[in-house]
């Protein structure tokens, strides 16, 4: 069920975490993957493990060490890699990073920085997969916000502006190409497990769990989950929607 079988898939942050597990779900249920990312030793730890989860020995693993937030680094990329795989199907902007503080003490450099990397990629990424996908009358891009981006957070009004206008991108787009059969939703995971939030004191992460009514944090396999179900045919009617994957924290 759910098979990604003869699809093609692109990660953006595909060598740990969240983006980690959508690689390695993606590759077991037979597509062929391409993961982007900045840590090679990492990546080539992914890559053995997708080709271990492979289900079709003729089934493509790729890695590519890129800036994604650098347009010309990504359209050389998918360049390579549409010659490579010939089509890509499925889009997953996963790439983000953290630069908390203040606003009031906030440098315009970690402003800056998050927004490129958050936002900015997606705009790259999308930008170099709209004709393809488009000429092709098919397509899924499935873009990984955050609940942040629906509620804010103190400290992080740089995470949450980039995650808040990915959401609006991501429904600006769904409508763009809907008309030639490509989808664009977003995924808004809650609080997941990854090393993103491991460095938080136990306290916040007391105070976190009792707001969440499923009682545990969220693990990278159930935003994976979510993200093969927007990736599969299953959900072929479904486009410029937030699906909130958070234990029903917001709500």
């Amino acid at each position: 069920m759910m098979s990604l079988k003869g699809k093609t898939a692109i990660v953006t942050g595909g060598t740990a975490g969240i983006g980690k597990a959508i690689a390695c779900l993606y590759a077991q249920k037979g597509a062929d993957v391409a993961i982007f990312g900045t840590n090679r030793e990492r990546a080539e730890l992914v890559c053995k493990e997708m080709e271990a989860l492979k289900v079709d020995p003729s089934q493509k693993i790729r890695f590519f060490l890129l800036d994604v937030s650098k347009s010309k680094e990504v359209d050389e990329v998918i360049t390579k890699l549409l010659a490579d795989f010939g089509k890509i199907d499925i889009l997953v902007n996963n790439a983000g990073i953290t630069r908390d503080g203040l606003l009031m003490k906030m440098s315009e450099e970690d402003w800056d920085t998050v927004l490129d990397v958050n936002l900015k990629s997606v705009y790259n990424t999308c930008k170099a997969l709209s004709r393809p996908m488009m000429k092709a009358k098919s397509g899924s891009i499935i873009n990984i916000s955050s609940v942040i981006g629906l509620t804010g957070n103190a400290g992080q009004a740089n995470y949450a502006a980039s995650k808040s206008g990915m959401i609006g991108f991501t429904q600006s787009l769904a409508k763009e190409l809907a008309s030639r059969g490509v989808r664009a939703n977003c995924v808004a995971p809650g609080y997941i497990e990854t090393q993103m939030t491991e460095s938080l004191p136990s306290s916040i992460k007391e105070a976190i769990l009792a707001k969440i009514p499923l009682s545990r944090i969220g693990h990278p396999t159930d935003v994976a989950n979510a993200a093969l179900f927007l990736a599969s045919d299953l959900s072929a009617y479904i486009t410029g929607q937030v699906l909130t994957v958070d234990g029903g924290m917001v709500m």
